[in-house]
């Protein structure tokens, strides 16, 4: 029995393995790949993305780039393999196939007049040039007072007031007495004079008496008690400032009347807006008590204050109001709608050859005159900035849809397609908008008619462009990484952008002149940027445009034609921007963008830069006492005890070994020895002293930092003047991250580095190691 069972238990354990085995068959069978996708393939399509992977850069640090693998130089991690992007500086290609999922959609860049809507909310307000107040002209008493609430519309010579006056009484009686003179007497051997009867009549018009009452005084022939003051305007009363029986002084208001048939929309208009904003324009408005109503009236005064607390502007609109539906104090919406021309400026057809009245703009005549209103001389139209008709072609704006837009500021970023590429290629462009005109923006600089710009899709090629580590709008200068951090301290922009070389480019002789004479027209800008003379500033970067315009890029073909685009894309921009300054601080805002690509331009083509700091000389055949060399000495201990104890975070050790130091320079005997080194050494000394001083005073790690950053420049400079002797190697480190990009140098005895500016978070950050 139990023979049988082992047999059929054998015979079981030998099919459970040839189902294994024919298990595993189907499984490798069913994962084979197919066709083009064989291992075999894979394999080969692997081994050749690898060797198109000729860039190798760090996760961590995009900005380096190297041409195999290694360890990055700021953080030691391993370089990994990038494949580059074909094109230049800011150019990158996708298959049509990511264009689909990208979605991305062009536009054509053209020339037109486009539609720029101002949105304004306000209040309809009194016409403050059409209302009267009736005041009292003599002291006295109200005795009647005929209207007695506000709200009544009044005409033009209505009764308003009945008021008794001492001095208003005493002029009758002189008006009378006057009058009685001037009758003729058959026993008088003369007449009196008419003027006296003229003087009593003038002052009862100076005391607020019309012709016709002083007319009806006379014909009585006597004085009356009270005196019926009338409306000088017809309106609505909209005030009564007096009760009957008051007593009034000369001065005092007792009625406010308005002309309620023209009225102001007082509007409040953002800064923003302001430029497409003109004297005259017509106005279109609702009001809730009217829905589906639309009213108009012409904007007659742009007020020239901003309000600081609002940042808007009081926009006031002339509005003939004969039929008496709008009341002050509604609530209106308006909307004035802009056609914009080249420069800014608004189109309005219907203005063209007309004269209009700078008070009153719904003056409107074909031929010069006056105002009918005011009688102020009329103004063309063209003299309030308007662009009055379609003369030229010239007239109309180079505009970019706002979708196409990556604002950075003044300047902003596109995305422009290179035509005739094999893939659909794109290339990123920094440009120069001018103000937005609905759905446009004007372009002022870095685009042509005709150029296809994408409308959607941008954001993903420029973030496409990062990841790249190229230019970019998050990342101008490249180097990727979107402003990552290591610490408190932000990563500095890498001043080499991909695509360009760190060896000067080879460019033809006539074109390095044309090179040299852009870098010579920069001079001229320093120079106007040193005498704060907006004037010349504005030449001076006019001066470099035109230059710009010289050079022979035809004659610049592969790296050196992408460097020359994007350096002199960056220049133009500047040139336009300088040329175009309102203040010394745009002025120097522009300045600073054009000192880097100077720079830059200096670095890749091989030119001295005029912003390299000169040489400093160092005295031939210095020989350095010995009282000097042994104080010297005594500085390097002590240093690197500060450091080491800063790249260690421990700040109780940094102090203990900076008031050591502290202590070392206060020993030192004063050195009166006449030589030069020991003249130099005296200065070196002073300011040793005063940064020690600086590093004492020093709360906490982040502050002894920063002054340690001004000891380690004092003893590099010490070095290289009078040199450390000193039984090991000296080693000169830099750190391109620290103070915010800033960079920092320092000393160490030995080449690993550890970095007294960031401690533990990011210990071994040194872009170079140098042995002195």
């Amino acid at each position: 029995m139990r023979e049988f069972l082992d047999q059929h238990r054998n015979k079981f354990w030998v099919a459970q393995s040839i189902l294994l085995v024919i298990l595993g068959f189907a499984v490798a069978w069913w994962i084979k790949p197919t066709g083009s996708g064989s291992a075999s393939d894979s394999t080969e399509a692997a081994s050749t993305a690898s060797n198109e992977a000729t860039i190798w850069t760090c996760s961590m640090h995009p900005q380096i780039r190297r041409n195999g693998p290694g360890d990055c130089p700021i953080c030691g991690m391993d370089l990994v393999p990038v494949k580059e992007s074909s094109g230049g500086v800011r150019t990158i290609s996708i298959s049509n196939d990511v264009k689909k999922l990208m979605n991305v959609e062009v536009t054509p860049v053209v020339s037109k007049y486009v539609p720029a809507k101002v949105r304004m909310v306000g209040k309809v307000a009194y016409d403050e040039t059409r209302m009267a107040h009736i005041t009292a002209w003599v002291p006295g008493r109200l005795e009647r007072m005929f209207v007695d609430f506000t709200g009544i519309e009044v005409k033009q010579g209505d009764h308003m007031v009945d008021i008794y006056s001492e001095p208003l009484y005493t002029a009758q009686q002189e008006l009378l007495s006057a009058l009685d003179r001037n009758q003729p007497r058959t026993s008088s051997r003369f007449v009196e004079p008419l003027n006296l009867l003229e003087s009593a009549r003038e002052k009862l018009r100076r005391l607020g008496l019309t012709a016709e009452q002083i007319r009806e005084i006379e014909q009585r022939g006597t004085a009356s008690e009270t005196v019926t003051i009338k409306s000088p305007v017809g309106g609505v009363v909209v005030q009564k400032l007096r009760q009957e029986g008051d007593r009034v002084q000369t001065g005092d208001r007792i009625y406010s009347v308005a002309d309620l048939n023209h009225l102001w929309i007082m509007l409040d208009a953002y800064e923003s807006d302001l430029a497409w904003l003109r004297y005259g324009q017509d106005v279109e408005f609702t009001t809730e008590a009217y829905p589906g109503e639309t009213f108009h009236g012409r904007v007659a005064f742009i007020d020239p204050v901003l309000n600081e607390s609002t940042r808007t502007v009081k926009v006031r609109v002339n509005v003939d109001n004969s039929d008496g539906r709008l009341k002050p104090e509604m609530f209106v919406r308006a909307i004035v709608r802009s056609q914009v021309a080249a420069g800014g400026r608004v189109l309005d057809p219907a203005l063209a050859g007309k004269w209009i009245s700078p008070m009153h703009p719904e003056i409107v005549k074909d031929e010069p005159g006056n105002c009918d209103i005011c009688g102020m001389p009329l103004v063309r139209a063209e003299s309030m900035g308007y662009v009055t008709a379609e003369p030229i072609e010239s007239a109309k704006p180079l505009v970019v849809p706002a979708s196409a837009v990556l604002l950075t500021g003044t300047r902003a970023i596109v995305y422009v397609q290179v035509p005739g590429a094999e893939k659909p290629t794109y290339e990123g462009r920094e440009i120069i908008v001018g103000p937005r005109a609905g759905d446009h923006y004007l372009v002022k600089s870095g685009l042509s008619e005709g150029d296809l710009v994408v409308t959607n899709g941008n954001f993903k090629l420029d973030s496409a462009l990062q990841i790249a580590a190229k230019p970019s709008m998050m990342t101008p200068q490249g180097g990727g990484g979107g402003g990552h951090q290591h610490g408190e301290m932000k990563a500095s922009a890498n001043p080499e952008m991909p695509g360009m070389t760190n060896h000067a480019a080879h460019v033809p002789p006539e074109t390095k002149e044309h090179l040299r004479s852009v870098v010579q027209s920069y001079t001229s800008i320093q120079s106007a940027i040193a005498e704060s003379d907006l004037s010349t500033i504005r030449t001076a970067y006019t001066g470099l445009g035109n230059q710009l315009t010289s050079v022979p890029s035809e004659h610049l073909h592969g790296d050196a034609g992408a460097m020359w685009n994007e350096i002199a894309m960056l220049l133009r921009n500047d040139a336009v921007e300088g040329s175009d300054v309102k203040t010394l601080e745009e002025a120097d805002q522009v300045y600073r963008l054009t000192r880097q690509h100077i720079d830059q331009l200096s670095m890749q083509f091989g030119l001295q830069s005029p912003n390299a700091a000169p040489e400093v000389p160092v005295p031939s055949g210095l020989e350095v006492p010995t009282a000097v060399a042994a104080q010297i000495q005594s500085l390097l201990p002590l240093y690197v005890r500060v450091s080491e104890a800063l790249a260690a975070d421990q700040a109780d050790a940094a102090k203990a070994a900076i008031e050591q130091l502290q202590r070392q320079i206060g020993s030192w005997e004063e050195i009166s020895n006449d030589a030069e080194a020991a003249k130099l050494w005296r200065e070196e000394s002073k300011d040793l002293s005063e940064i020690t001083a600086k590093l004492m005073n020093s709360p906490d790690l982040k502050a002894m930092r920063s002054a340690f950053a001004l000891l380690s420049e004092s003893m590099i400079s010490i070095e290289r003047t009078f040199g450390i002797s000193v039984q090991q190697d000296l080693y000169l480190l830099h750190c391109p991250m620290a103070f915010e990009g800033r960079g920092a140098s320092w000393l160490q005895t030995d080449d690993a580095a550890r970095n007294p500016y960031y401690g533990a978070s990011m210990l071994k950050c040194a872009d170079k190691v140098e042995k002195l």
